[in-house]
């Protein structure tokens, strides 16, 4: 069954699923929590760093279960389930953190609120890469381009306020409301394409057939191919660091740059444009030079930024350019990978295929925060934490470089597998 090349439908779904991401990409705003919770409740980094490095972990098992879910049912019922269990997350965190601490917290925000970010995030990003076979990057880059904009969306006009006005904790409750009815309105619309679905007078060109195995891998079969463990590690290399930075964002800015708190929480607003922007760009490049080319300059790019910070880049205004790049290159590295999967391993499957992929962002969400926060406690600053993880990005550069499609043996012919 075919569709016209511009229709509506497949650009309205690609539109509701940016909208429904940018609702459980509030995530990347929790830096702006992060003081007021410690003058609440005495926390330290590492305290605070829990919370959010368990949602980023519990993401990557609600994207497994997710992906397998909706491959089955559809995204629209996942997405809900999923805006739902994130929604739910935060005001139960609102309710109860003040009388039962952390546990609580780490619980509800934690991993409640991080499953239904797996299952909302998954759902949409495998949606538009059925929708969009002859423009991936670019589809799959514009969905989680909303996930990246989120903190820019609702920090500073909406959480900032409340925290202001009714405090960290009720900010947590007013808001899973404002996510609950704006991402059930939206995931309400999402659906696949229809079953051989294609786009008239599209032919893959021979760059996309070059980057593209052709064929539509089981997880099982995927599980037995290197390049699924390589592009895993290229994933959770390039969040490791750029979740660094947004974990500790606003207290790196009052430590680094000298900024005042409420002057470092208006910038994680502002960098969070560039998690966004990166998303679709980065997207859009790899669809012209390749997945690879894209992640190899993703990579090279950051390790300048982490050097040149190490030596300046400690006024406000170097400390925003500097680190804007980083989010730039962070969001770039989801805006290509969606891509880089269906590629590899086909559109058939790719609800469960990169659910699994998205699990190397649930490890680096515990080792990016976790590191930063756990350096910040034993030495009294977030400088030591900056060389180590440039050097780290210069030998992830290998790994883009080695990489290449899988060949046929195990995987079934696909339909449309050029990106």
């Amino acid at each position: 069954m075919s569709s016209t090349a511009a229709t509506p439908n497949r650009w309205w779904m690609a539109i509701s699923g940016a909208i429904v991401n940018m609702t459980i990409g509030t995530v990347y705003a929790w830096s702006v929590h992060v003081k007021p919770l410690e003058t609440i409740f005495g926390w330290n980094a590492t305290t605070t760093s829990w919370a959010f490095a368990l949602a980023i972990f519990f993401l990557g098992v609600g994207a497994v279960i997710g992906g397998r879910w909706q491959d089955r049912a559809g995204p629209r019922t996942v997405t809900i389930a999923g805006v739902i269990f994130w929604s739910v997350g935060n005001i139960l965190a609102g309710l109860g953190t003040g009388a039962l601490n952390w546990p609580w917290l780490y619980l509800t925000y934690g991993v409640i609120g991080g499953l239904g970010l797996g299952m909302v995030y998954i759902s949409a990003v495998t949606m538009v890469t059925k929708w969009f076979p002859d423009r991936r990057g670019f589809a799959s880059g514009f969905v989680v381009m909303g996930f990246g904009l989120g903190a820019f969306v609702f920090a500073r006009p909406v959480l900032q306020p409340l925290i202001r006005h009714v405090g960290v904790l009720h900010t947590f409750l007013y808001a899973g409301i404002i996510y609950l009815i704006i991402g059930l309105i939206f995931a309400s619309l999402l659906r696949n394409p229809p079953e051989g679905y294609t786009v008239p007078g599209w032919t893959p060109s021979a760059v996309q057939t070059a980057k593209s195995s052709g064929y539509d891998f089981t997880p099982e079969e995927m599980f037995g191919r290197w390049q699924f463990y390589a592009i895993w590690g290229m994933l959770f290399l390039n969040v490791t660091a750029g979740i660094f930075v947004i974990s500790q964002a606003a207290p790196m800015g009052v430590e680094l740059a000298g900024m005042t708190p409420v002057a470092a929480a208006g910038l994680v607003s502002i960098m969070s444009i560039f998690n966004g922007i990166g998303r679709w760009f980065w997207g859009t490049v790899s669809d012209r030079i390749g997945r690879r080319w894209a992640y190899g300059l993703i990579y090279g790019v950051q390790v300048v930024v982490f050097l040149v910070l190490n030596v300046t880049g400690h006024s406000p205004a170097a400390f925003l350019v500097l680190f804007s790049i980083v989010l730039l290159c962070y969001g770039g590295g989801f805006g290509t990978m969606p891509s880089f999967t269906a590629d590899y391993f086909g559109v058939k499957y790719m609800g469960v295929n990169y659910g699994w992929v998205l699990t190397a962002w649930g490890v680096a969400g515990l080792a990016g925060p976790l590191f930063g926060s756990r350096i910040r406690d034993l030495t009294g600053s977030y400088h030591g934490a900056l060389v180590p993880i440039a050097i780290m990005l210069l030998l992830s550069i290998i790994l883009p470089l080695i990489t290449r499609p899988p060949q046929k043996a195990l995987g079934v012919k696909g339909a449309v597998t050029a990106s």
